[in-house]
């Protein structure tokens, strides 16, 4: 599918994954609609090519503003990438006791149920669209997590989330078929992001160490890459690819 002349909405826009794809796509023709927290757009860097727009993804009413932005935006909506996501680890029975669960709810609220918003609303709104070749008109890539299938110690509630992304995949990409828009997930392993920008390089180092190959930890434009990838092969619809070096995660 070409991006050239066409709108594009990244959740999670403002750093990390997000902004890496936001700026991949801009490069692509794409006119992008960056999704995150007003405190997290405050930091983001200015780019040709990408409009911020302050959204709450859990929100349904601000997710449905921001799309109806994004399909005015004078070219056809055609691409959701859905990036947003937060990753607090807890046992569900630990020394304090167990687990905080509005904190669990709120994990599962905004990796899950915000992508399900965003994804739902755009694709209305891309279905609207006028068809292109063999009744194509759009692609969602959704972030899942090796987690989903190696939770580690601790990741009860990040993991569930992104399983969920995972067995949303093929329905989803069943459920939007009619449409001719295509259903799609990736699931990275340990990449560098700005949640790993605070820990220490010998930390950073053992993390590497356990990748079989590239022993070393993913970059943001590694997934970027991917996602143009995913978006350009019309053939591919309903998989869940993983980036990971091979990883398999330990118990902790």
């Amino acid at each position: 599918m070409q991006l050239n002349d066409t709108a594009a909405i990244v959740t999670g826009g403002a750093s990390g994954l997000g902004a890496a794809t936001a700026e991949a796509l801009t490069k692509q023709g794409a006119k992008v609609f960056a999704f995150d927290l007003p405190t997290a757009i405050e930091a983001a860097p200015a780019v040709d090519g990408i409009t911020y727009v302050g959204v709450d993804v859990t929100d349904v009413e601000q997710v449905q503003a921001a799309v109806d932005t994004a399909a005015s935006a004078g070219v056809p909506l055609r691409t959701v990438v859905n990036c947003a996501g937060i990753g607090p680890s807890a046992r569900l029975l630990g020394k304090k006791g167990p687990h905080d669960l509005a904190l669990f709810a709120k994990i599962v609220q905004v990796n899950l149920l915000g992508t399900v918003n965003v994804m739902t609303l755009a694709a209305e709104k891309i279905a609207e669209t006028e068809a292109l070749e063999h009744g194509a008109r759009g692609v969602v890539i959704n972030t899942a997590s090796v987690a989903a299938f190696d939770g580690q110690i601790g990741q009860a509630a990040y993991s569930a989330s992104k399983g969920g992304i995972v067995g949303l995949n093929l329905p989803a990409a069943r459920d939007l078929a009619q449409y001719g828009i295509r259903v799609l997930t990736i699931a990275p392993g340990i990449v560098e992001t700005p949640m790993l920008a605070t820990v220490s390089e010998e930390f950073r180092a053992a993390l590497a160490a356990g990748i079989p190959f590239p022993q070393r930890l993913g970059r943001p434009d590694e997934y970027a890459q991917l996602a143009l990838s995913l978006i350009d092969h019309d053939y591919l619809n309903g998989e869940v690819i993983r980036m990971d070096g091979a990883l398999r995660m330990a118990p902790r």
